[in-house]
């Protein structure tokens, strides 16, 4: 039965094809042949009785973290005329759809393209795109949103998250520490940068196989023999 609707769908094509499409007549053996080599590839080929084998989207709901989000509103302020383009990029990410968010974000750079938080979070779209990973177009864009506003906060952390995040631990260690340094002591950031800090640090140290600064077995400075010795307790 199969087969005689994949023939009557085929004659139906041709009959198109010669009265509605005008197809010349010379033409007529040709587009058959073509038709029906079709036809025979699909029977010596074609299973259509195969169960499916659905594939895991490449982009995760998870790579979205919401203490993250809240963390660059909170680096980024009211975020300005743009704000509408962060909450649609957002709720796109909520859903794992990165590359989605991103093209909405591009939108918005197109309308407010000197504006700091929408290159953040472009940045942070094309990282969720990737995996995690740090590729040239997101660091191109927290480069971009750094050049903008050179004292904002949120370039050099999430620029930071995004080398650690592909294993260049020292780079992210040297923008956080930079990053640590001038960010006022009152800053809400301050100690879950410190934290973060401490991490890498300790990864480094494991990964050089040297025990982490401040964990049982780190050995203290020698002392300089130029020096004097103070005896004094």
């Amino acid at each position: 039965m199969a087969w005689v609707i994949v023939l009557l769908v085929a004659v139906a094509i041709m009959a198109g094809m010669i009265w509605l499409g005008k197809l010349p007549r010379r033409a007529w053996e040709l587009a058959g042949a073509a038709l029906f080599l079709g036809i025979a590839g699909y029977a010596w080929q074609g299973q259509p009785s195969l169960a499916g084998s659905p594939k895991e989207p490449v982009e995760k709901l998870s790579m979205f973290d919401e203490d993250l989000a809240k963390q660059r509103d909170e680096m980024g302020g009211n975020f300005g005329d743009a704000r509408a383009w962060l909450v649609l990029a957002d709720a796109q990410s909520r859903q794992g759809k990165f590359a989605t968010a991103a093209t909405a974000l591009s939108k918005g750079l197109e309308t407010y393209p000197e504006d700091t938080d929408l290159w953040v979070a472009l940045g942070n779209a094309l990282v969720g795109h990737s995996n995690g990973l740090l590729t040239p177009a997101s660091q191109f864009a927290y480069q971009k949103a750094a050049t903008l506003t050179p004292d904002h906060p949120a370039p050099p952390f999430f620029l930071g998250l995004a080398l650690a995040t592909s294993g260049q631990l020292q780079q992210a260690r040297a923008i956080w520490g930079e990053l640590l340094e001038r960010s006022p002591p009152e800053a809400e950031w301050r100690e879950d940068l410190t934290t973060r800090l401490a991490r890498i640090d300790a990864l480094i140290a494991q990964q050089s196989g040297a025990p982490a600064p401040g964990m049982p077995g780190s050995v203290p400075p020698a002392a300089d023999p130029a020096q004097p010795v103070d005896s004094q307790p």
